[in-house]
Parts: C-alpha cells; structure tokens; sequence
C-alpha cells in the first residue's frame, strides 16, 4: 500500500492493525472502531482498508456509525483477484485454500503455530481435511515465494495452483478510497454488498 501510494502520489498515513485479528474476526470490528474513532477525533480522514473479512457485517455497522468506508468485498481475496473470480474458483472447487503473499511468508507462524500444529500436528486432518486443493493468488511471484507455497502445499497434502494477480484489486480499491469523499449519507455506500486512507489490516 505504501508502494502503491507512492506510486500514484497519493498522501496518506497507514495504521496497521496486528494481522492475527483475522484469526479472530469478532475482534477486527471493535479494533477498527477505536483506532477509526480516534484519528476521526484528531480530525483525520479515515477509510478503512479491510474487506468484511469474517466480521459478517459488524464492520460495515462501524463504517455506518463513523460515516467511512472500506474496501469492497468479502475477504482480501476479492480485493486481489475480484469478487467474480473467487466466486469461479469456489464453485468450481468449494474445497480451496486460499493463499496471499502474506499468508505464504507467515504460515507457519499465522497457521501452524496458532493452530497448535507444532505441538498437535494430528489436528491437521481435523483443521484441513475437507480442502482438495491450494490456491496461491500471487501479488509478486518469485522463485523463493513459489517455494514457500509449494511447501506449505506439501503440508496440506494438497496440490498447488498459482494465479497471479498482481497488485491492481488493490489499488482499485485504494483508488476509490483515496478520491474525493462523497456524502456522508452515502458513505458506506456499496461496501455492504461485497475503505487519504489511515486504518489497514496488514495482509
């Protein structure tokens, strides 16, 4: 995102919040809140770049109140590879484990470790069984990041598909955060079907 900002010449500062809420996600939408509240307080324009992300609506409730928005979309993955793909991908294969370039660098430490895998490693059947295949939605590809995906492939005991996507989803997306705010009436507009920016969930 900083890239991305960079890039396109957009001002804005980047507040992350820590990763692992999203193995949590009834806490991502009381986070956002208080960290939205208080750069609101401070007078800053605030948007919020999580998707619903397993917050089942909580979310958007908070850009309502706050009169903000966030990124469109269910989960990170609609933001890199668009919603209309990721719906393909799962009806075509509702067994498919989803990777970022964030998830393939982190896995033992998001995954393994909080899962309990590296003192349970029985769990995995109970944890991943049901899954028929890995989907790594590539930002930046590399040798190193294949890699790191086709081990944690080897993990699962499944195979590895790999579909790059780049980083155009997200500046999309960050694009329509960072133009002009509407009205607050319509603020959170469009982010319930599926947020200068100032609150991220690090992906």
């Amino acid at each position: 995102m900083r890239e991305l900002a960079r890039a396109r010449g957009w001002s804005l500062q980047i507040h992350c919040l820590p990763p692992l809420l999203h193995n949590r996600p009834e806490q991502i939408a009381p986070a956002v809140e208080r960290l939205a509240a208080s750069l609101l307080a401070a007078g800053r324009r605030v948007a919020i770049a999580y998707a619903d992300c397993g917050t089942y609506g909580a979310l958007d409730a908070v850009c309502e109140r706050l009169g903000v928005e966030r990124l469109a979309g269910l989960h990170c993955y609609d933001v890199l590879a668009g919603a209309e793909r990721m719906r393909g991908l799962l009806e075509q294969e509702p067994g498919t484990y989803v990777l970022t370039d964030f998830l393939v660098r982190s896995f033992r430490r998001t995954v393994v470790r909080e899962l309990g895998l590296d003192r349970h490693p029985e769990l995995g059947q109970d944890y991943f069984g049901h899954y028929r295949r890995v989907v790594w939605l590539a930002q930046r590809r590399s040798d190193e990041l294949e890699a790191e995906a086709r081990s944690v492939a080897r993990l699962l005991g499944l195979p590895l598909e790999v579909l790059d996507t780049g980083l155009g989803g997200l500046e999309r997306g960050l694009e329509r955060l960072a133009s002009p705010p509407r009205a607050a009436s319509r603020a959170c507009e469009g982010s319930r079907s599926s947020g200068s920016a100032a609150c991220y969930g690090r992906q």
